[in-house]
């Protein structure tokens, strides 16, 4: 197979992801508008023994906006039992979301950071890719933005989720 036919085949796993995203809930409100400047945003936890954790990201060079929820177990070790979000963006960002959500929903909390670092060392390699076998095997489908890492703007949309999602943990493990 060609470079040509892997990047083509790229971009359909990409388009695919995007038409079809997985995790995508609709809760969050619509910030540009003005009625709702002022109501709260946010989805309740579904389970008593979990803490979320919530967090809103934007993306000013294009204006993907993605809000992640997170719900992590209360007990060791730390787990992700709910993993969804709501945004509008590009194909990439709603991609991105999507394999992330199939990535690490119901991983630890650790599990999750390993995979965090393996896909932002992806998007730091200018279209290298990665070198460790494993951690190519652990992002999956996800690989298939290493030709995205190629483009330094469209980087930011395809770290977007995943700022929300470090956020999001962040704030979910703060509170409990």
């Amino acid at each position: 197979m060609s470079s040509d036919d892997f990047e083509q085949m790229y971009q359909e796993v990409i388009l695919d992801a995007s038409k079809n995203p997985h995790g995508k809930e609709q809760f969050a409100l619509d910030v540009t508008s003005e009625s709702s400047a002022t109501a709260e945003t946010g989805v309740q936890a579904n389970h008593e023994y979990c803490t979320p954790g919530e967090s809103h990201q934007f993306n000013p060079t294009c204006g993907d906006q993605v809000t992640v929820h997170v719900e992590v177990s209360d007990s060791e070790p730390r787990r992700i039992e709910r993993l969804v979000w709501d945004g509008s963006g590009c194909s990439i960002s709603t991609a991105s979301l999507s394999m992330m959500v199939d990535l690490v929903d119901g991983k630890t909390v650790e599990e999750a950071m390993q995979l965090e670092s393996a896909f932002q060392q992806l998007m730091q390699s200018r279209g290298a890719g990665l070198d460790d076998a494993d951690e190519k095997e652990a992002l999956g489908d996800a690989v298939v933005f290493q030709g995205v890492s190629k483009y330094p703007m469209r980087i930011k949309c395809a770290l977007l989720g995943w700022a929300g999602l470090k956020d999001s943990l962040a704030k979910a493990l703060a509170a409990s």
